[in-house]
């Protein structure tokens, strides 16, 4: 419960540094937010796979 509630989380602040970091034309902050909602999925999919 309190993986997926992060998991959540971590998207939702990755999807909002992009949205940030595109309107203040700032690659590098647009990167990190990428990367973050990236690691939020990972937490997600990770005990599925590993359920297999």
């Amino acid at each position: 419960m309190w993986r997926v509630l992060g998991a959540i989380a971590m998207v939702a602040l990755g999807a909002m540094m992009v949205h940030m970091g595109e309107s203040d034309d700032s690659p590098g902050l647009g990167g990190i937010g990428i990367f973050i909602a990236l690691g939020g999925v990972w937490l997600l999919v990770r005990p599925l796979l590993r359920g297999r």
